[in-house]
């Protein structure tokens, strides 16, 4: 028979901790009330804890011994959701809100964050450690603002657990940049389709721009043993007498499901088009892939500008919108983690993850010693269909997860 939630929160703190957080709502720059209840939580367990100005809530847990090392434990306070009531239930193990997020992303690492806190703050927790520096973000779903204003001269660290991965036992060491590159190709004539178009000299965009883009690498470019480290993707084509389709499309304020079949419907077919541009997304954990990958695509750029010279022309631009975080060559951490997984009988994944999270930001910062920061990205829980209204969290994987969190701590101090 299942224990109900009442139960569960009353025999175990943890989930009592992750349930008070997870009921309070925290949309992105409206975190306030979680806010208020943490510092509050701090102050009741004798717990340093403060706010910045932006907001991010520090806290601090001192050495017992002066010759270890501080390490550094960061979450963010903000949901994906409204600010619509949060009522948690307990349904075959799996810990669910009605109707909306529950907040599992990342409530799961404050939570987990905190009640660590408590236990090194209470002295329940012997061995002797190097203090505990917790931060906890604002705004990492929507902008990542929170730890672009953190007071990074303040913390002591070098290596960060960043706790928001979403399975159980996952350790990333590494994640991709986001870069966008933009294609234009240009006809330099063009004309009308019919009365020009035996003219060799005039040259269609649309097609130019095809021809270019089939040479364009797609997909994974390169791999290793932690996963796909550098990718490009197309993300969109426009070519061709599209402008006056997408004008009418706006003057009309037509209402469609189907606006691509509107505009193809609608586009001019009797011009030699002149125009055409792309765009790509590309993502890389390694700066030198991605120079590599980009190089490429500037060197086929090249070789059409000098086939087409005075016919057509073409460019590239790429714009970084998040650097990589790149592998260390440190495996202190990687090696301690193993251990405390070993511990607690979890078994992990060490990888590299293709998309953007806080480690990205704290990697090109530097602490109050100037040291570069060492972050990693770490799963605590088996989270599901996160940022959805089905979003659950299997509380045992939870309760693991604590276990696998603190023996790090413990192994790290070892």
């Amino acid at each position: 028979m299942e224990v109900s939630l009442d139960v569960l929160r009353k025999e175990n703190e943890l989930m009592d901790i992750f349930c008070n957080l997870a009921s309070i709502p925290s949309p992105s720059l409206k975190e306030e009330k979680v806010i208020e209840w943490i510092l509050d939580f701090c102050a009741r367990n004798n717990i340093q804890g403060k706010k910045d100005t932006y907001g991010n809530v520090y806290i601090n847990v001192p050495a017992t011994d002066s010759t270890k090392e501080p390490l550094m434990v960061s979450a963010h306070m903000d949901v994906v959701g409204d600010s619509s009531p949060v009522e948690i239930y307990l349904e075959d193990g799996f810990l669910k809100a009605k109707g909306r997020t529950l907040g599992a992303d990342d409530k799961v690492g404050v939570a987990s964050a905190l009640m660590l806190a408590k236990e090194l703050a209470g002295g329940h927790i012997g061995t002797p450690h190097g203090g505990l520096e917790v931060v906890f973000t604002r705004d990492e779903e929507c902008d990542m603002s929170g730890v672009e204003h953190v007071e990074y001269d303040k913390l002591k660290s070098k290596y960060i657990l960043v706790c928001d991965a979403d399975k159980l036992g996952q350790f990333q060491i590494s994640g991709a940049s986001y870069t966008n590159a933009k294609l234009t190709v240009k006809g330099l004539i063009g004309g009308h389709s019919g009365i020009d178009i035996g003219d060799e000299k005039r040259l269609n965009a649309a097609k130019l721009i095809a021809e270019l883009l089939a040479k364009f690498p797609q997909g994974a470019y390169y791999s290793d043993e932690t996963g796909v480290i550098t990718s490009c993707n197309l993300g969109a084509i426009v070519a061709g007498g599209v402008q006056n389709a997408v004008a009418s499309l706006i003057e009309d304020g037509v209402k469609s499901d189907n606006y691509i079949k509107e505009i193809i419907n609608k586009s001019a077919t009797n011009i030699i088009n002149t125009l055409g541009m792309a765009s790509y997304s590309i993502r890389s954990a390694s700066l030198e892939k991605e120079e590599e990958l980009k190089n490429i695509m500037k060197s086929l750029v090249d070789e059409f500008n000098s086939k087409y010279a005075g016919l057509a022309e073409a460019e590239i631009k790429f714009e970084t919108h998040l650097k990589p975080f790149e592998k260390a060559d440190d495996d202190r951490v990687e090696n301690v983690y193993r251990r405390a997984c070993e511990k607690a009988g979890v078994n992990y994944e060490i990888s590299s993850f293709h998309a953007g999270a806080e480690t990205h930001i704290y990697c090109h910062n530097k602490n109050t010693d100037g040291v570069t920061f060492m972050p990693f990205l770490l799963g605590l829980a088996d989270v599901f269909n996160m940022h959805s209204a089905s979003e659950m969290v299997d509380y045992k994987t939870m309760l693991k997860g604590y276990e696998v969190l603190k023996d790090t701590f413990i192994e790290f101090n070892s």
